[in-house]
């Protein structure tokens, strides 16, 4: 019988990452993705890519209008700025690009299509590691949420539960681009960049981590940027 799994890909580096290694352990993925009005498209674009990359069974786009439900930086109704932080001051406290219960709210919708399409998994690319301070990417949420869905779920009341896959919860962003660069994951198809203008900001938290990741890693990001800090280049 085939495995399925419903794979959460926003068209980040992470997502794409965990998207590649649910198709190395034998899924059949089915891609699941979110225009969820945040500043730019350029992220759901990239999302079409990884999908036909990773050869996804189908890919559902989403619309949910969090401008109606939820206050953010990222959001377009948004009337404050996208903060930038130095590299040492990432994850010190919850960035304005934080969207209340996001991820709640995307991994709901996946459960949903999980078991209409009688999926095992669901995979997403949260980290711990090297992120923003986002509270629905540590593992506590992950381990809570995986109760819930369980309690939930026809599947989990009948002893057959759709797991939450988090393949990069305890990885640095160095180890996720290495464990990428053996799968062979096209990054140039990948955009981190909470801006998304013609080029990266290189400024953003997003953009920051990314970039040292890379550098750690030893290789050079296919991704242009506007602005390269000057750590990257040393």
């Amino acid at each position: 019988m085939v495995k399925k799994a419903v794979c959460l890909i926003s068209g980040g580096l992470d997502s794409c990452v965990a998207s590649f290694i649910a198709k190395e352990n034998g899924y059949e993925i089915y891609a699941l993705s979110f225009h969820y009005e945040q500043r730019h498209k350029k992220e759901l674009l990239c999302a079409k890519r990884i999908a036909k990359a990773v050869g996804a069974k189908n890919h559902i786009t989403l619309d949910i209008d969090f401008n109606t439900i939820a206050g953010s930086s990222l959001l377009t109704a948004s009337q404050g700025g996208i903060r930038d932080h130095d590299l040492e001051n990432i994850g010190g406290d919850i960035p304005s690009t934080y969207v209340p219960a996001r991820n709640t709210v995307f991994l709901s919708l996946a459960l949903a299509y999980a078991e209409t399409i009688d999926a095992d998994a669901i995979f997403l690319g949260v980290n711990a590691v090297d992120f923003s301070g986002y509270p629905d990417c540590r593992p506590e949420y992950i381990q809570a949420y995986q109760k819930m869905a369980n309690l939930a779920t026809k599947r989990g009341v009948e002893g057959r539960p759709i797991i939450i896959m988090t393949p990069l919860l305890h990885f640095t962003k160095s180890e996720i681009i290495k464990t990428g660069l053996k799968l062979k994951i096209p990054f140039e198809n990948t955009w981190s960049c909470y801006r998304g203008k013609e080029k990266a900001c290189g400024r953003c938290d997003s953009c920051v981590l990314r970039l040292k990741g890379f550098k750690d890693a030893g290789v050079e990001d296919p991704v242009h940027y506007d602005f390269y800090p000057a750590w990257y280049k040393t």
